[in-house]
């Protein structure tokens, strides 16, 4: 008989993450100064907004969607076209800390997610005549550590008792 302890894949109360599915949950694509802004001189003013969030779908089950939009602008601050995509991905997630738990669904889960947003953008940029749009990594260990900071200053800011002016 051996005296072995069990390695991490064997220990059914061990933390476990599997990638279940991805998917594309919505998208759209919008230029609205199409055609003419083909025979405009190209120098456009791209801005990203990304955000993401999570549900619990059923125990250690998740759906975790990163939502990107992108705005190109021109030299007159005229929408060229306006792409956003809501790429999901659902996540067995267990035996992890609720901090830990937290990062996996802010973080990691994103990151995951992040090359098939990217790649869905990009081919719809692509579709619609404009120059490719590579979208730069993102680091979302920095986004999710400064969010977690951010509502740490709420909640402290929340709980201190207000001055008493007498």
């Amino acid at each position: 008989m051996s005296d072995q302890s069990p390695t991490p894949n064997e220990n059914p109360e061990g933390a476990q993450f599997a990638l279940q599915r991805i998917y594309v949950k919505d998208a759209s694509f919008e230029s609205p100064r199409s055609p003419g802004c083909f025979a405009d001189q190209w120098k456009p003013k791209v801005n990203l907004d990304l955000n993401t969030r999570h549900n619990q779908l059923d125990g250690d089950v998740f759906e975790v969607v990163l939502h990107v939009t992108i705005t190109t602008r021109n030299e007159a601050d005229e929408v060229i076209y306006l792409a956003e995509v809501q790429q999901a991905g659902i996540f067995l997630i267990k035996g992890l800390e609720v901090e830990a738990l937290s990062q996996t669904l802010g973080s990691f889960c994103p990151s995951v997610l992040f090359p098939y947003v990217r790649e869905a953008i990009d081919s719809m940029v692509l579709k619609a005549s404009f120059p490719p749009l590579m979208l730069a990594p993102v680091n979302f260990d920095a986004i999710y550590e400064q969010s977690r900071r951010q509502r740490e200053e709420q909640l402290q800011q929340q709980s201190d008792p207000s001055p008493v002016i007498n």
